[in-house]
């Protein structure tokens, strides 16, 4: 991602017990990404583990994040970026909540 002019605007971006572990930027375009990684798929595959509820949580962080810091001119997408044994894998536009 950094190499195709991305940059990395917050880690670990937190509201109350709710956390965005990256989010991202290119021009008007920020990323809100989760993390996830296994070491295998006996458990089922990264982007399974984030479910509706995860998903929720995402939105809520991302609404203020939007707040604090957005402009208006800002397009938003969430993102997953998934590893599994050393496997990397950018999804963009993981999911799409409804809103903006």
């Amino acid at each position: 991602m950094l190499s195709r002019g991305w940059r990395i605007v917050a880690h670990r971006f937190r509201v109350g017990h709710k956390e965005i572990d990256l989010i991202a930027r290119q021009g008007s375009l920020v990323a809100f990404i989760e993390v996830k990684s296994r070491r295998g798929d006996a458990f089922g595959s990264p982007l399974e583990a984030v479910t509706g509820v995860k998903r929720r949580e995402l939105v809520t962080a991302a609404r203020v994040w939007v707040d604090r810091y957005g402009r208006p001119s800002d397009v938003y997408r969430f993102d997953c970026i998934t590893l599994v044994d050393n496997n990397l894998d950018h999804i963009t536009d993981a999911f799409r909540p409804g809103w903006r």
